[in-house]
């Protein structure tokens, strides 16, 4: 596949946040420096939960698109089918 990702984190709160990135080492390190986004700011640490691979920006920006407009319960179901 390509160099991009779509990626979700749960936060220290138990929520789910939801991105897209080309390195996901340097990008969970930027979420838990607190430089990664204003949602997961005063939500650390995270932990990755999710990741998928996708060819490029253009079709991880719309597999993020999608994954946002699931229900919680759809994420979660996404999550546990991925890594079962």
């Amino acid at each position: 596949m390509g160099n991009w990702f779509v990626y979700m984190v749960r936060c220290r709160t138990g929520q789910l946040y939801t991105g897209i990135t080309s390195n996901i080492k340097r990008r969970l390190e930027e979420h838990n420096r607190g430089i990664g986004s204003k949602f997961t700011q005063g939500r650390r640490p995270v932990k990755l939960v999710y990741k998928e691979s996708c060819r490029d920006r253009s079709s991880a920006t719309k597999r993020e698109i999608a994954i946002k407009r699931m229900t919680r319960v759809d994420k979660l179901l996404l999550i546990a089918n991925k890594y079962s």
